[in-house]
């Protein structure tokens, strides 16, 4: 097997969530401590590399690294040939424009030509006013961008949001969406092609902890004459496993994988048909 060099931020919002996920996965790595800027998995198939978020697409591009996990937004900033190919549904957030509250700017159509962008999404933000057809000056900045407006270095800017209260705070209100984000895999498109069982195998890895995050293991001990009833809702993957009990004939175990949010629901109709000894497990990993 081919050792995989993945790049993972070295802090911030994504880096807790992209470490707990791989070694969710089964992969363990020796150190993620901070200023451990290289590691490796205990088994020696992957080397971790820990990168500022904003650098991952370039290491990626270059063939540095293979895999890398980093903000959609920060790849379509980036402009680098890397291919998405997993989202990974944590961090979330939007990349917006944003105007003072009191600014007579309410939709991109009010934005004056000539008006001043200040922000640190460059290339997104041309793309985007280009396409619209607005003569604007981008203004780009490494940090601080909501304070712009106050102190009339910019008319409007373009920030990522998740929850908007930074922007309220700063008395900005958001006229316009430009894209929505999330955490990704990118991958080096020549690595793809070389090592495409390793990269499928670490994919496999990843959506088995995905998959098991949206569901409950349900155990629970059931009158055998209920077993037909149940079948109309506690389908499973295929169909519950059903254990027959020591000493008692007419009741039976049955063990059942169930989305998380019908756990509740499942529990009620249970016992509606004389469930009893009912057991809720998490599912570690997942494959379907």
């Amino acid at each position: 097997m081919v050792a995989l060099k993945v790049a993972v931020p070295n802090k911030g919002r994504l880096h807790d969530a992209s470490v707990k996920l791989i070694e969710r996965a089964g992969i363990n790595i020796i150190s993620h401590k901070e200023r451990v800027l290289c590691t490796s998995s205990k088994d020696g198939n992957y080397t971790i590399v820990f990168l500022r978020t904003q650098d991952i697409p370039s290491f990626v591009s270059e063939g540095v690294v293979d895999l890398g996990i980093t903000g959609k937004d920060i790849v379509a900033e980036s402009k680098e040939n890397v291919e998405i190919i997993k989202d990974l549904n944590f961090g979330f957030c939007k990349v917006v424009i944003a105007v003072s509250q009191n600014s007579d700017i309410n939709s991109v159509e009010d934005i004056p030509d000539g008006a001043k962008v200040a922000t640190s999404f460059v290339n997104i933000a041309k793309d985007f006013f280009k396409q619209k057809g607005k003569m604007v000056e981008v203004i780009e900045i490494s940090g601080a961008t909501e304070v712009s407006p106050q102190l009339g270095l910019a008319d409007v800017i373009v920030d990522i949001t998740s929850t908007g209260s930074t922007l309220k705070v700063n008395k900005l209100k958001v006229i316009a969406d430009i894209m929505q984000s999330q955490t990704v895999i990118v991958a080096n498109p020549d690595k793809l092609k070389k090592a495409r069982e390793e990269v499928d195998m670490f994919c496999l890895a990843i959506d088995s902890v995905m998959l098991a995050e949206e569901k409950k293991y349900l155990m629970a001990n059931l009158p055998k004459a209920s077993l037909n009833d149940i079948k109309t809702f506690l389908p499973g993957l295929s169909a519950p496993t059903v254990v027959s009990l020591l000493d008692k004939p007419d009741e039976v175990a049955i063990h059942v994988v169930v989305d998380r949010d019908k756990i509740y629901d499942s529990i009620r109709k249970l016992k509606q048909y004389g469930a009893s000894g009912i057991l809720i497990l998490s599912v570690d990993q997942m494959i379907r």
